[in-house]
């Protein structure tokens, strides 16, 4: 069973990232704080992290501050905090990368391999050490313990994770996004935008494993009808040209495909093992709430 928490608005009325700056700790166990902290903006965090900074964006990244904590006796660690505007693009991000162990942080941590992420209202937290060891372990968890502590309140996840349908998903393998760019860096489709994705579309793609086999569903909420109907007719003209009368087609992989629409919501199985998982899948998608 799954508890998820939904909402619709952004929870900017609360706290500031300066204000968090203002409550971190100078030392954290034999670390200490190193270099005046830094601080990017969606433009010049490209100079900060130049591979990754595009997926902060697709999640309209509004600023990050960066600390380095430095000690004689190992590796640095450093710490980024990113505002993202809102909870439900800051869980979002934390969706980017799933892995590791789950420690009970936030709402919701990763820690593996010396670097743990964690989420909490509209912050996104990232803690690395520049080498792993037992020491740089403890650092990273009371640290990320302090932040996610400063961080007083909670944000809703987005509301489109209620039209998942829930027998057979996958929870820890849920990817929320906005942006063609994210969905292909998790399921390739196309270098086109082929489904007009964008800041005001939202989408979650879900992995299922039922007794019939695994599947792979996309769910998107567009701004309106005309614009969910075009992305439909784009999908099936271009990336499914086979299908019959009900959506659906054979995979050159002999998986199945399908794709459906109601009002603003597009569903698509991107593949399955039989084709009645993809069928069932696709019905229960659309049975599910509209915002």
């Amino acid at each position: 069973m799954i508890t998820l928490l939904f909402g619709s608005a952004s929870m900017a009325h609360g706290q500031s990232l300066d204000h968090l700056k203002a409550g971190l700790p100078d030392r954290v166990l034999t670390w200490t704080k190193g270099e005046e902290d830094r601080l990017y903006d969606e433009r010049t965090i490209f100079d900060y992290i130049d591979g990754a900074a595009e997926v902060y964006r697709a999640y309209s990244m509004q600023r990050c501050l960066s600390r380095r904590y430095i000690t004689p006796q190992g590796p640095a660690v450093v710490l980024d905090i990113f505002d993202m505007g809102s909870s439900e693009d800051a869980y979002g991000v934390f969706t980017h990368d799933q892995d590791g162990e789950k420690p009970n942080l936030g709402q919701g941590a990763y820690y593996r391999a010396g670097w743990l992420s964690l989420w909490k209202d509209r912050f996104f937290v990232s803690i690395y050490a520049e080498r792993e060891t037992q020491a740089t372990r403890a650092a990273l968890l009371e640290l990320a313990a302090t932040v996610a502590s400063l961080i007083r309140t909670e944000g809703p996840k987005p509301r489109i994770l209620s039209s998942l349908p829930v027998r057979g998903l996958q929870t820890e393998g849920i990817k929320y996004f906005h942006h063609h760019v994210v969905l292909n860096r998790h399921y390739y489709l196309t270098t086109e935008n082929l489904l007009n994705l964008g800041k005001k579309t939202d989408a979650a793609l879900a992995s299922y494993l039922r007794e019939a086999g695994a599947a792979q569903l996309l769910v998107i909420e567009y701004a309106d009808g005309e614009s969910a109907k075009g992305a439909y007719a784009a999908f099936l003209r271009h990336y499914l040209p086979d299908a019959d009368s009900s959506g659906m087609a054979l995979l050159e992989n002999k998986k199945w495909c399908g794709v459906r629409l109601k009002e603003k919501r597009l569903a698509i199985v991107l593949e399955a093992d039989p084709r009645d998982l993809a069928a069932s899948l696709l019905d229960e998608t659309m049975k599910g709430g509209m915002p």
